[in-house]
């Protein structure tokens, strides 16, 4: 992550809301055939752990019980044009929002992942609008057959790492013509964290 400590918070209730909004990560795990990451759902406990499930078959499934691994949430993030800057002899950059959770893993039992995915299912659900789906409304046989093809963990995270790279070296005015350029440029996520959350 970004070594310089403007882009850092300590602000936990921000980092938890970051993990519960973007909801998708990626597990990082050295595995004895090499690195590997593997793309999944994510669910913050709320008290300092964040659950997740994965394909039985996935490259790092079998190794993840008992180890050290790195999740990684990444939120908005865009190119910065130094069209916007008042003195454009510099360079471009890039402004991101990034979370690394580093702990130790452990695999949940059946009940674990099941409350998980209904957990997952109803929050994701109830952010569409309109008539939610039920997990209840999918037949046994089928659930049963694709619960046995996933494995559930939880990892206690024992590192925040966030990094909050939203052109904080800059003045204000100039940290607005960044947030203008990145709304008109396709970027208003990260405009809007720029304006809420960057001072």
């Amino acid at each position: 992550m970004h070594p310089n400590p403007l882009f850092r918070s300590e602000d936990r209730a921000l980092l938890e809301a970051l993990i519960d909004e973007i909801g998708f990560g990626m597990v990082f795990l050295t595995t004895p055939d090499g690195p590997r990451v593997a793309h999944t759902p994510l669910l913050s406990t709320g008290d300092g752990a964040v659950q997740f499930h994965l394909a039985r078959g996935n490259a790092i499934t079998r190794h993840l019980d008992g180890s050290n691994a790195l999740v990684v949430v990444n939120g908005p993030d865009a190119y910065v044009s130094p069209r916007w800057y008042a003195d454009r002899a510099t360079v471009p950059t890039w402004d991101y929002v990034a979370l690394e959770l580093e702990g130790r893993v452990r695999r949940m039992d059946d009940d674990g992942l099941e409350a998980f995915l209904y957990s997952v299912i109803e929050r994701f659900e109830g952010r569409l609008g309109g008539e939610q789906w039920s997990a209840d409304e999918t037949p046994e046989n089928i659930w049963s057959g694709l619960f046995r093809g996933i494995v559930g963990f939880e990892m206690e995270i024992l590192a925040w790492r966030p990094t909050l790279k939203m052109s904080q070296k800059k003045s204000p005015e100039e940290r607005e013509r960044i947030a203008a350029g990145l709304a008109e440029n396709g970027s208003p996520a990260l405009a809007h964290l720029m304006r809420t959350l960057g001072e």
